[in-house]
């Protein structure tokens, strides 16, 4: 089955992203958008299809419809946009991403989070500083060798840290 959550795009423009669902049904009304690896809503099944990012293959879908890229700052939910700053809104001058540093970086983000009492602030906290300063760094210097270098280090990563 398909989750296809709102997402904020290039310019700002709203868009639905495709992913295998991992979580419960209504799970962004029972929780917070941060999802710490022990959080109760995700499903044995998407514990999963999480560690392996196999749930991240649907946006391939979006990537054909234009709404997102190979590489590019992760699209984030309306709500973590709208606490942009002017500088960080600069983000949306490109077109999101399946990955970027940020997902090589902060590929083990849900046990990060894990055993916090509230996953969502421990994420603003931890997380997001550098997240931000690397799509702020990619957003600065992007090409098509730097894309490549991150498809490279993405695939590095996967393998290393899940096999």
């Amino acid at each position: 089955m398909l989750y296809r959550g709102i997402r904020v795009g290039r310019y700002g423009k709203l868009f639905r992203i495709y992913k295998f669902r991992a979580m419960v049904v209504n799970a962004e009304k029972l929780g917070g958008s941060s999802t710490p690896a022990d959080d109760p809503r995700i499903t044995n099944v998407g514990k999963y299809i999480r560690k392996y990012k196999l749930d991240e293959l649907p946006q391939l879908i979006n990537v054909l419809m234009g709404q997102m890229s190979f590489v590019g700052p992760r699209p984030q939910v309306p709500e973590d946009v709208a606490l942009y700053t002017k500088e960080e809104k600069s983000i949306l001058s490109v077109r999101p991403g399946i990955t970027d540093w940020a997902s090589c970086k902060y590929h083990n983000e849900g046990e990060i989070l894990r055993g916090s009492p509230d996953p969502d602030q421990a994420y603003i906290e931890k997380i997001r500083p550098g997240k931000i300063k690397l799509e702020l760094e990619y957003v600065r210097n992007h090409s098509f060798w730097i894309d490549l270098k991150i498809l490279l280090k993405t695939v590095k990563t996967l393998f290393s840290t899940r096999l």
